[in-house]
């Protein structure tokens, strides 16, 4: 899915915006949970970043651990973008491994597509609208009011590491996919 995502996501104006075909994607889903073969390069890279953003809404405890939940919600309220970027990187430690092995390729990803953000509209705002409410949500729902303002805060963080991942996750995320 990510390397999909990697190939075609720069090129695709709106991706991760625009849905996939529900029932495509609720069929692909069924396959996929059922150890099927799927062959997601016959099917529209719209399907594709949905099925993916379905993916991580369904990690436990979401791909970032809602146990971590209000120290991510208040990096950004941190100083300069120094201590941002060591605050991100100590709870990245705090993660476990192939969490974190995901969120790197996650925004290596990210990070191709805002590289082409005048040609698919997807800047590291736009993706951060998108993504950021499947890659972390509070442990416990809340009222409206204040989930509105959590989905804010996560998508500036969102923002953020997408805008930073090569200081972040280092450099070698812009090869994690190597020559495709």
């Amino acid at each position: 899915m990510l390397s999909l995502l990697y190939q075609e996501g720069p090129s695709t104006e709106g991706i991760f915006r625009r849905s996939g075909s529900a029932k495509t994607c609720k069929e692909l889903k069924e396959k996929l949970d059922s150890g099927a073969e799927v062959d997601l390069a016959c099917e529209s890279i719209f399907v594709t970043a949905s099925l993916f953003k379905d993916f991580l809404r369904n990690i436990p405890g979401s791909i970032l651990s809602s146990q971590l939940c209000d120290k991510w919600v208040s990096v950004m309220d941190q100083g300069n973008n120094e201590e941002k970027i060591k605050s991100i990187q100590r709870l990245i430690e705090q993660l476990p491994r192939a969490n974190v092995v995901l969120l790197r390729y996650i925004f290596g990803v990210l990070h191709g597509i805002e590289m082409r953000s005048k040609e698919n509209q997807m800047n590291a705002f736009n993706l951060a609208i998108c993504i950021a409410p499947s890659l972390l949500w509070p442990p416990v729902s809340s009222t409206p009011d204040i989930e509105s303002e959590f989905t804010k805060k996560i998508s500036s963080l969102v923002q953020f590491l997408t805008e930073n991942c090569c200081r972040i996750f280092g450099e070698e995320i812009t090869s994690l996919f190597g020559e495709i």
